[in-house]
């Protein structure tokens, strides 16, 4: 039986973890906190009680942990990796993976980023996207367990490259959720009906099915059960500003929407679903 370490169990790691028990694997898991591991125990998941030396005898580490800082300090926390592959499906920054990469080497191991496209409800059914960066035998060899989490796991390019592609995918969801949000304000400040504006823009080349995927949640202000937050959107939105500045990009554009984004820190829409940034798109009642 294949062994792997799923490091982090939150909702993605929690998904990953009964995806890969289902398949046969034995899985052992770990949580900064012990309480949280009960459930997946009682699945036939093996906690980790100790960090220092969890990579022993595993095919794979899995981490799933909230950035790239956590992620380096957890990983270093195993000590010797003994010759594991450790995947990190987290998003972090460029700079964060490749340094990440040398300290796992530095321990003995190798590294195949894998961030992920998806949550909770495609890692249960092994429909996540992920691109992969690193080595092409190393991604070779991992591959048939990531064809368990993805129906086509793509090696997008050495490491760097995977976070870079999730970098720009989750731009994206923060860029199209806000013009969304803009333009459902606008519609319905005029009077127009929503079912009608949406019958209109689902026959054009504009669409995007998250549109049809947040509209209710938009419409009735229900936030909760989110697969990804508002403050995690807000987190990689800054990873994109940051990488994108050090390669020269303009990005004032996307200032204003992390600047609007930042009014939520701290407070009730932090943890909510990420389309939440909709309740920060009408700063005042209407005039008249």
């Amino acid at each position: 039986m294949t062994s792997v370490a799923v490091v982090g169990t939150g909702l993605l790691g929690t998904a990953i973890t009964k995806r890969l028990l289902e398949k046969g694997f034995e899985v052992h898991v770990w949580n900064r906190n012990p309480a949280r591991l009960a459930a997946l125990q009682e699945l036939g998941a093996h906690a980790i009680q100790e960090l220092h030396g969890a990579a022993q005898g595993r095919q794979a580490v899995i981490t799933v942990l909230r950035d790239g800082a956590v992620t380096a300090n957890v990983i270093r926390a195993l000590g010797p990796i003994h010759g594991s592959t450790v995947m990190p499906m987290g998003t972090m920054g460029i700079t964060e993976i490749r340094g990440l990469a040398d300290q796992v080497q530095h321990q003995n191991g190798h590294c195949l980023e894998a961030p992920v496209l998806g949550s909770k409800p495609q890692a249960l059914k092994g429909e996540l996207l992920v691109m992969a960066g690193g080595e092409s035998a190393l991604f070779d060899q991992q591959r048939p367990l990531l064809e368990h989490l993805s129906q086509e796991p793509l090696l997008v390019g050495p490491i760097g490259s995977g976070a870079a592609t999730k970098l720009a995918l989750n731009q994206l969801i923060a860029s199209l959720t806000h013009a969304f949000s803009l333009s459902l304000r606008l519609v319905q400040q005029a009077g127009v009906p929503v079912e009608t504006f949406m019958a209109i823009l689902r026959t054009s080349a504009l669409y995007a099915p998250t549109f049809d995927k947040k509209l209710q949640r938009m419409l009735e202000g229900h936030y909760d059960d989110p697969n990804f937050s508002t403050s995690l959107l807000r987190k990689d939105l800054r990873l994109f500003l940051e990488e994108a500045t050090a390669v020269g990009l303009q990005v004032s554009g996307l200032q204003g929407l992390d600047a609007l984004l930042e009014q939520s820190s701290g407070g009730a829409l932090d943890d909510l679903d990420y389309c939440s940034l909709h309740e920060l798109t009408l700063q005042s009642p209407p005039n008249g």
